[in-house]
């Protein structure tokens, strides 16, 4: 964990009050662990990195060369480099132990491409003086963020959107409305945008490569995550061969000494995780986390007692209700920078507070179901193909007005809820029925909700659509399973993992994404990771040894709030405020009297918009702290 920050001098050369500027962009990110902290600058370039203290006689912040060619700074950890540091020609002592030595070793050998062969969860920044080059980037999945950017001969980068705020050239009242049209209907900001004109996301697997002889500079892809499938593998080669790379990936994750956590849902993926851990490690003390929601088809509290017990872990439980959401509301949006309607994002944030006291490192199955296809839209888009084939189009429009006359059910994923989804979206092509079933707004409500925002703007379903036909993959599910890495597992699932479980200072690691399980995965043929109905079929036979009937056996679930049934009661005077006139019309894009619709059909029980409604005040509160005011500073400070 850690952070850095840079500015590069793209025509002329830094002014002197730009030398401290990149220190200055790290300021705020003390969270994500502080305990060392360095600056270098020349006349065009100035890196920071910042991390915590990791006894890895670190000597020079950011890491120099013996000549002073080469300045690099790490944020994060390469998971390989030990293993890599083997494989270099050049013989000679490391000083340290640390990822950036190895990663200027390996850049000094073979240049930039270098990268293809690390793993893990970190951004980078290189300086090779000589050459005249600066390269930045993030890891092959986007575990770890990196932001940039370009202004008045300047380009600016650094780990999060809070390194812009305090610079002079950044416009914070300057509203990216395309991004914001777009969160509406995912619940969060998809790919390279941020909801800020002035900055962009760097993508997964990418690098900025800056010229300073041009002042040029080129984004692009240093890594492909590949789709295809072996035809040729059978069954036991790849349960063998999924096993033993899961195994290598844990292995990679788990640091020498100290305390270690785990985030436990009570799934296959963490359990897995879990049970793995305690045979590598001869039953190493492990301390497990996991969260009770107070509403009970939220809660899967006894599948997570089960396995904490049945693997001997020390177990610590977080309780979430409506008072645990209202109290940690501000402060949560002021770590994660952005919007984000993910429901699981105060729970991770009580856990990261949790696991702060007890282990610094925290394992989390984080990718499991996007590398092993365990989302129910999977299972939904089989389901779909038969049903369309099968069912004439008459009768299913039949099926789908009775269906939609079901009363709203305020339950997690209940059936009136899943049947209205599925039916309409079944009448859709495939990437656009991938989105419908997770959509919260769609485009002509969005449209009614922000009627500025919305000229000119593509259609969200479109994103999706364009990347998809892209794809040469012949099956359609691998087409989907690379649009969900693209969008989805960036922007939704390892936004909430990194922001919320760093603000604790704890340093989250992500085994599922580990580089070389998930092209191993990448090439299971799909009908055996989603055989019949049943999902995640060779992952489950991978492991089917560790785990006990009652998790093995389980259906997937995920973390999710009941804010559908607290805006009623426990989060009405919080909707009053929000939703009033007034705060609507400060926003200066959002539409009063659509807002009025959407709770009016919500509290009347016409139709379930308690997402839509939980991304709006998430919005509302983001701008408060970070459009309208600097406020969020005031929430950044640890609380017991």
């Amino acid at each position: 964990m850690g952070s850095i920050a840079g500015i590069v001098a793209l025509e002329g050369r830094l002014k002197a009050e730009d030398k401290g500027l990149a220190s200055s962009m790290l300021s705020e990110l003390g969270h994500r662990g502080a305990k060392f902290s360095g600056s270098w600058s020349d006349g065009r370039v100035a890196l920071a990195c910042a991390g915590p203290e990791d006894g890895l006689s670190f000597p020079d912040h950011p890491f120099s060369s013996s000549d002073g060619s080469l300045r690099i700074a790490v944020e994060g950890q390469i998971t390989n480099h030990l293993e890599l540091r083997k494989s270099l020609k050049q013989g000679g002592a490391f000083s340290t132990k640390h990822c950036a030595e190895t990663l200027m070793r390996l850049y000094q050998e073979e240049g930039i491409d270098c990268l293809r062969r690390t793993t893990g969860m970190f951004a980078f920044a290189i300086y090779d003086v000589k050459a005249g080059k600066v390269y930045a980037g993030r890891d092959h999945f986007g575990i770890r963020p990196l932001f940039w950017m370009r202004k008045n001969g300047r380009l600016y980068f650094g780990s999060q959107l809070k390194c812009f705020m305090e610079l002079p050239e950044f416009r914070r009242s300057e509203l990216d409305l395309e991004a914001l049209f777009h969160y509406f209907s995912l619940a969060y900001i998809p790919g390279e945008f941020t909801p800020f004109k002035d900055v962009r996301e760097l993508l997964n697997s990418h690098l900025i490569e800056i010229d300073l002889a041009t002042g040029k500079d080129e984004i692009r892809p240093y890594y492909t995550i590949d789709h295809k499938p072996d035809p040729g593998m059978d069954e036991n080669a790849a349960a063998d061969g999924l096993r033993s790379r899961m195994e290598e990936a844990l292995l990679r994750n788990i640091p020498e000494t100290g305390p270690v956590g785990l985030t436990v849902s009570g799934g296959v993926d963490t359990s897995t995780l879990l049970m793995m851990y305690k045979k590598l490690t001869g039953g190493r003390e492990i301390h497990t986390f996991s969260a009770s929601m107070s509403d009970g088809s939220f809660d899967e509290s006894r599948y997570q007692h089960f396995i904490t017990k049945y693997a001997g872990s020390i177990h610590h439980e977080v309780k979430v209700g409506p008072n645990e959401i209202i109290d940690n509301l501000y402060r949560h949006v002021a770590f994660l920078d952005e919007p984000s309607g993910d429901g699981a994002c105060i729970p991770f944030f009580l856990l990261s507070r949790a696991a702060s006291e007890y282990a610094p490192v925290l394992l989390t199955g984080e990718g499991g179901d996007t590398v092993f296809k365990g989302y129910e839209t999977f299972r939904a888009y089989k389901v779909r193909k038969y049903y369309r084939k099968l069912v004439p189009s008459a009768l299913r429009q039949l099926v789908r007005k009775s269906v939609e006359s079901l009363p709203v059910v305020y339950k997690k994923l209940s059936l009136e809820f899943m049947a209205k989804r599925f039916v309409q979206g079944c009448e859709m092509d495939t990437p656009q029925a991938h989105l419908y079933w997770r959509y919260t707004l769609r485009d002509f409500e969005k449209r009614g909700l922000m009627p500025l925002a919305a000229d000119g703007v593509q259609p969200t379903d479109s994103l999706f659509a364009k990347l998809f036909y892209s794809l040469d993959y012949p099956d359609e599910l691998n087409r989907i399973s690379a649009v969900d890495f693209r969008y989805y597992l960036m922007g939704d699932m390892l936004l909430k993992n990194d922001r919320m479980l760093s603000s604790h200072g704890v340093d989250p690691r992500v085994p599922y994404l580990d580089r070389r399980l998930v092209e191993f995965a990448n090439s299971v043929p799909t009908e055996l990771k989603l055989k019949g109905m049943s999902g995640r079929y060779i992952q489950k036979k991978a492991v089917k040894d560790l785990l006990p009937a009652k998790i093995y056996r389980r259906k997937n679930m995920g973390l999710e709030l009941a804010h559908s049934r607290w805006f009623h009661k426990e989060m009405l005077p919080l909707a009053q405020r929000y939703f009033s006139k007034e705060s609507i019309e400060k926003t200066g894009f959002v539409d009063p009297t659509y807002v009025k619709t959407l709770w009016e059909e919500h509290v009347n029980r016409k139709i379930d918009h308690g997402r839509a409604l939980w991304c709006l005040l998430t919005m509302l509160v983001w701008m408060e702290l970070f459009v309208y005011s600097k406020d969020y500073k005031g929430l950044l400070g640890r609380q017991p």
